[in-house]
């Protein structure tokens, strides 16, 4: 009843909760997409759209890496049924705006989107750039989730200045540089998603040092923001976005020099989900302007 109230006749903080259930499903498909490479299950369903050539789900000589691949698949079914439902709440509600439906919109068509690349990346056995394009976009979609949530709540207005602004915005584009860089990583290192699906001929050694670099620069900027910021609104999220960094990097490090235990990478991956989420939100914190509330029926 709750949930069809919040869809059906919904007010700003249940389409709030839903833009947040958006942030946090396409996280958790994240971690599960992750789950399916780590425990080698990437080919445990050999084709797409179905799992065989013959049937839609998985037979018992596909073993447990079929049903691991399986289950993700029936995951994002629930992905589609939380983006579906935040949707219809955004554009049933009297306080919405273009933006806000445009948003909503955006997020919907992501996910089957999503879905499709998902499938190109397994009828090309788990090639290593296509299944980056896959994550990138995942965190993509966290993003615009993100991007809703402060939209909704009509945003926060700030004095900070242009240089500021721009310093905020370098920041922002060197994490998704990390990011990125993260997924080229994973590319050419040992979890494949399956013991014969091609790596992208990288040396990882080599790229992992390029990424932790790129790290380097991240941190670097994050505490010039934290200095520049100290003593507006957006301080507290640059101290954020900091320690959110700084745990990013412990686990990485530790995971680098313990050979990548599939654990610690799980939550690395969901560590970056949490990065580009916190990372939005200090974007926008330090670059929007208040908006006035829509007029009812907008």
């Amino acid at each position: 009843m709750g949930v069809s109230l919040g869809v059906v006749r919904p007010v700003q903080s249940s389409v709030e909760r839903w833009a947040w259930a958006a942030v946090v499903a396409n996280t958790v498909i994240i971690l599960t997409g992750g789950l399916v490479r780590l425990t080698g299950s990437g080919l445990g369903c050999p084709t797409w759209p179905r799992c065989t050539d013959e049937s839609f789900t998985p037979h018992r000589e596909l073993g447990v890496h079929g049903v691991i691949e399986f289950g993700n698949r029936m995951l994002t079914y629930v992905l589609v049924a939380v983006v579906v439902a935040t949707f219809v709440a955004v554009w049933r509600w009297s306080g919405t705006t273009r933006e806000l439906r445009r948003l909503a919109g955006l997020i919907a068509l992501g996910v089957p989107f999503q879905a499709v690349i998902g499938g190109i990346s397994v009828l090309t056995d788990l090639n290593p750039w296509v299944v980056s394009l896959h994550l990138v976009l995942s965190m993509s979609l966290v993003a615009i989730s993100m991007l809703l949530v402060f939209r909704v709540r009509g945003g926060t207005a700030l004095d900070v200045s242009a240089g500021r602004r721009w310093l905020v915005v370098a920041t922002y584009l060197a994490l998704w540089l990390v990011v990125y860089l993260g997924t080229v990583v994973t590319g050419s290192g040992p979890h494949a998603g399956d013991e014969e699906a091609p790596r992208n001929g990288l040396d990882p050694h080599v790229m992992s040092h390029v990424h932790a670099f790129s790290v380097y620069l991240l941190v670097g900027l994050t505490l010039a923001c934290c200095v520049l910021l100290h003593g507006t609104a957006a301080g507290p999220l640059s101290a954020l976005l900091l320690v959110t960094e700084l745990g990013q990097g412990t686990i990485g490090f530790v995971q680098y020099f313990t050979d990548l235990p599939i654990a610690l990478v799980a939550i690395h991956l969901v560590g970056a989900a949490g990065l580009v989420a916190v990372g939005t939100r200090h974007l926008l914190a330090a670059t929007s302007r208040k908006e006035a509330p829509a007029p009812v029926g907008a």
